[in-house]
């Protein structure tokens, strides 16, 4: 499994709630109201991750789900056990159960 993208997508979330944190603590007030600045800065780092990390969160659950899709989902092989039975001809057919 390859974690790159979504190593890159918690990284940039996690930038995108810190730098405005770091910023918003130059300000004297939000010094002694630093839950407010927290508060704050989570807003603005999830604004900024609707709008700009779309692709990074698109490749990361791609990359999150791609160990998954060559296995068959759970019951094919039931699926294709009756798919056989339907087609098969009407004398051949099993009609026990």
């Amino acid at each position: 499994m390859k974690a790159r993208p979504a190593i890159v997508y918690s990284v940039l979330r996690i930038l995108a709630f810190i730098i405005p944190f770091a910023v918003l603590m130059l300000f004297p007030i939000f010094r002694e109201l630093y839950w407010l600045a927290a508060i704050f800065a989570a807003l603005i780092g999830l604004s900024l991750s609707i709008l700009f990390l779309r692709r990074p969160l698109a490749e990361a659950t791609a990359s999150l789900g791609a160990p998954r899709s060559p296995r068959r989902p759970a019951g094919a092989e039931d699926a294709d056990a009756e798919d056989a039975a339907l087609d098969a001809p009407a004398g051949e057919r099993d009609t026990t159960s």
